[in-house]
């Protein structure tokens, strides 16, 4: 099923909007410190074009590194760039998704492909600090970084 989703997805559009990300990532390529949202935009393309069967996930849940000086630096770095993409290819990015899912969920067959658009929609203003996964990679990670939070809840050492 992923794989009539994902050349249905492809077929449809997903190639037209995987150009957009690429486009930014080339456009960012042009300076040292795009070389972040560069690489952002290439897994981003990269799920655009084929969206089922992967999942976004934060690095956090995916390395367990806390805060420490070196996350807090590079978090900010993140959050400074992912700015600069929400106001440049993002916001384009964004409507065009949402055209997508809107467009997708007027059919019922469509709805599926409607739900991805959404989830891109979503993932298209924040693209760094994000890593394209499988979808069990992803629900694993989340049921881990999940884990060590009750476990803080609880006062026990993770």
């Amino acid at each position: 099923m992923r794989f009539a989703g994902n050349v249905i997805w492809f077929v449809l559009g997903g190639w037209y909007i995987a150009l957009i990300w690429l486009l930014g990532a080339a456009v960012f390529a042009l300076s040292i410190v795009g070389i972040p949202l560069t690489i952002a935009a290439l897994q981003m393309a990269s799920l655009s074009a084929w969206p089922f069967g992967r999942e976004v996930v934060h690095i956090r849940d995916l390395d367990g590194k806390s805060v420490s000086a070196t996350t807090a630096v590079t978090g900010t770095i993140g959050f400074i760039v992912n700015v600069v993409w929400a106001c440049t290819f993002g916001w384009v990015l964004f409507l065009a998704y949402l055209l997508g899912g809107v467009l997708c969920c007027l059919t019922l067959i469509g709805i599926p492909f409607g739900l991805q658009a959404f989830k891109l929609a979503g993932i298209s203003f924040w693209p760094v600090g994000r890593r394209v996964v499988t979808a069990e990679l992803a629900t694993l990670a989340r049921q881990e970084a999940a884990k060590e939070k009750f476990a803080k809840y609880r006062g026990v050492a993770a």
